[in-house]
């Protein structure tokens, strides 16, 4: 079969085939065949110590935070690091006005003081499996509109074959473009409560300014703690839950780094596109990526006024602004150096040597001319697609109003079913009660405004609904600037939307008209209909072609080059990468050391500045030197560290971890030069930025008084 052979043909690239060990996001159970490697550099375990189904592993001890980032356990009570900035949206949620720990920090000193967080979730892989075969028959000769539902129904299949003989969670997931499929079988807890948490003016030192920079002075951590019933598995919050036992935690080294040592990365990154093609980068630099920008940049001018004005609006809108300003900045980072290293030039040099190579070769020579004909057609949507994302949808409100679809779909049946009904009230209600914690009307009235006259500017005349008509005749409006801002305020004037008690009013007693007239919901559901009917259809044709040929193209890239090792895009499953500890040089005449210190948070600090001002506990500890057992052999407390090992968002959180498998700091972030990373992996430039275990521990210590989580982990000093 087909899709059999190439599944071998790429693991024995895989497995075999050895590049430069900093890059690469590998899979834990295949990594005995670069162990010598990783010896040569510097790891002192086995191979079975790091991966192993039948006895405790590190794997035991790497989890799965909240589906978004990384944490470890370093405790045998099941005590979780992770980053302040993965922690944030919970942090965020406990701080009020009158006990704002989000600004003063938390620190529990004793488990009845750990406060709970719904809908978090810590998962720890159990196995992961090969299914490919079994795959691959489901999917033979399937037409290839029909692939994708295919493939999602024996995803499904095999899941729920896992989900309904045990308490596991099971997800399977697509290598290298459909060439293979391998299913994860996790413990997923879902009763995990804040331990501790710097304030933010540590936790986010530096803030927008230095987010993607180095050198780095933050201290991005926070901790958390896993709880399981009385036989130790996964359970709802309850008061009677105690602190999970762990197959495996891990041994904290407070020794510290040279340049050159040997780390590791273990973790859960999310998406790379590494195979992305010439076409595929021109769009990103030329199109979605500036319009990306631009869009998220009004959602955050808007909400920043309204944050300045009191601590209560900042503490409402703080976890939302750090989502979106995040990568707001990092589409800016990544179009600038895709630029820079002349990516989209490389890309085209290497697509010719496959279009030379492929000429006489039947099943190859057509499949990038394909790609780029597909790309013909779509790049005409493209940009309607990235609107409907961050434009449209990028108003809170008329994100929320179309969560109403399903409701008005029970409502609109011939048939009414009370109990389809009750079920879209039920989940509305919920969604209600999450949307209107962090809900400001004032700026996202102005949000809507404004992106709605960016739609009716940006987007061709001809991909309209027919509403944006019914806007444009807004009376008594000199400007477009001005007929948006009349149909903003209609909007907040008169839908029910606006405010909880409507809503609750509505949906106690839920009427089809009333929903439809709707100015909020009016608005999103034309909006979005167009879209379902006039452009996905085309987003679609295009993703078919594009995975089908893209999968081609690896497997003919694997045979055009025997010796070269190919890794699996990352796609939130779990992975092992490995390098060393590495200054570099950004540009001429500028060095870099691998390391940063205190002192360095002291010659940052603004007063004036929210995004640099230090804790006057942390300048007393700082001018007395009172360190303890942290301090390096400079006399100071090292913050941060960089390494050359590979990774993206997801590894968040995940440990850094020296040769002897101790943990030695926590991954949190990439730096601006290789801002290229997730499309384009560039060996001179790319390094992770870390926070240095030591600080974090001096964090909990010193700062923070926390000597009971202190003694709860095994801290090894050389």
């Amino acid at each position: 079969m087909k899709k059999t052979l190439l599944f071998l043909l790429t693991f024995h690239f895989l497995t075999i085939n050895l590049v430069k060990a900093d890059e690469g996001m590998w899979l834990p159970m295949l990594l005995k065949n670069n162990y010598a490697e990783m010896q040569r550099l510097g790891l002192k375990l086995t191979a079975e110590q790091l991966y192993d189904i039948n006895n405790s592993s590190l794997k035991d001890a790497i989890v799965w935070f909240n589906g978004g980032c990384t944490s470890e356990i370093v405790s045998d009570k099941g005590l979780l690091l992770t980053n302040h900035h993965c922690g944030y949206g919970a942090i965020a949620a406990h701080s009020t006005a009158s006990d704002n720990i989000l600004d003063n920090g938390f620190w529990a000193k004793s488990l009845a003081d750990e406060k709970d967080n719904p809908n978090m979730s810590a998962s720890i892989l159990v196995r992961m499996e090969d299914v490919s075969d079994r795959v691959n028959k489901a999917l033979a000769g399937v037409e290839a509109k029909e692939l994708e539902a295919k493939k999602m129904e024996i995803f499904k299949t095999i899941q729920k074959e896992i989900t309904d003989k045990s308490s596991y969670d099971a997800t399977v997931r697509s290598f290298f473009r459909d060439n293979a499929f391998y299913l994860f079988v996790f413990e997923k807890f879902t009763d995990i409560r804040l331990v501790a948490t710097p304030p933010q003016s540590i936790g986010k030192f530096g803030g927008d300014t230095d987010n993607w920079m180095w050198p780095r002075h933050t201290g991005d951590f926070s901790v958390f703690r896993i709880y399981a019933n009385k036989d130790n598995k996964p359970a709802p919050y309850s008061k009677d839950n105690i602190p999970y036992h762990p197959k495996k935690f891990l041994n904290i080294s407070i020794k510290g780094l040279e340049e050159g040592d040997f780390t590791m990365v273990y973790g859960y990154p999310g998406r790379t596109n590494r195979y992305e093609t010439s076409f595929g980068i021109q769009l990103a630099v030329d199109k979605t990526n500036p319009a990306t920008v631009d869009l998220r940049d009004i959602r955050l001018k808007a909400w920043k006024e309204e944050m300045d004005k009191s601590d209560s609006i900042r503490l409402l809108l703080s976890s939302k602004y750090a989502q979106i300003a995040n990568y707001w900045k990092y589409f800016i980072g990544q179009t600038e150096q895709l630029k820079r290293l002349k990516v989209f030039e490389e890309k085209q040099t290497s697509e010719k040597k496959f279009n030379e190579w492929a000429k006489n070769k039947p099943e190859y020579s057509s499949v990038l001319p394909t790609i780029e004909n597909a790309y013909v057609d779509y790049n005409k949507y493209a940009l309607h697609r990235t609107y409907m994302n961050e434009d449209i949808l990028g108003s809170s409100i008329a994100a929320y109003a179309l969560s109403f679809q399903d409701l008005e779909k029970a409502l609109k049946a011939e048939k009414q079913d009370s109990a389809e009904i009750n079920k879209a009230v039920r989940k509305l209600k919920a969604d209600g009660d999450a949307f209107y914690k962090s809900f400001n009307v004032i700026s996202d009235q102005k949000i809507l405004a404004s992106l709605s006259e960016m739609f009716y500017k940006n987007i061709p005349k001809d991909q309209h609904p027919a509403y944006m008509a019914e806007i444009m005749k807004q009376k008594k409006a000199k400007n477009t600037k001005e007929i948006f801002e009349k149909f903003a305020a209609n909007v907040f004037k008169n839908s029910f939307m606006i405010h909880k008690t409507d809503v609750d009013k509505f949906l106690a007693k839920p009427d089809l008209k009333q929903l439809q007239n709707d100015p909020a919901y009016h608005f999103v559901k034309s909006f979005y209909d167009n879209y379902v009917t006039n452009i996905k259809p085309h987003a679609d044709a295009f993703g078919i072609i594009n995975n089908a040929q893209s999968s081609k193209y690896i497997k003919g890239l694997m045979e055009m080059q025997p010796d070269k090792k190919f890794y699996a895009d990352a796609n939130s499953t779990l992975r092992l990468t490995y390098g060393s500890v590495q200054a570099y040089s950004p540009k001429d005449a500028v060095n870099y050391k691998y390391y940063t210190t205190l002192t360095g948070v002291m010659e940052k600090e603004d007063p004036k500045n929210p995004e640099f001002n230090v804790p006057a506990k942390l300048k007393e500890l700082y001018n007395k030197k009172d360190f303890g057992q942290y301090a390096g052999k400079n006399n100071d407390i090292n913050v941060a560290f960089i390494t050359n090992n590979d990774i993206t968002g997801g590894n968040s959180g995940s440990p850094v971890i020296n040769g002897n498998g101790e943990l030695v700091g926590l991954a949190f972030d990439g730096n601006w030069e290789a801002m290229s990373g997730d499309i384009y992996y560039d060996s001179k430039y790319k390094r992770t930025i870390c926070v240095d275990v030591r600080y974090v521990l001096f964090m909990i210590d010193k700062f923070g008084g926390a000597t009971n989580l202190i003694s709860e982990m095994n801290i090894i000093k050389n």
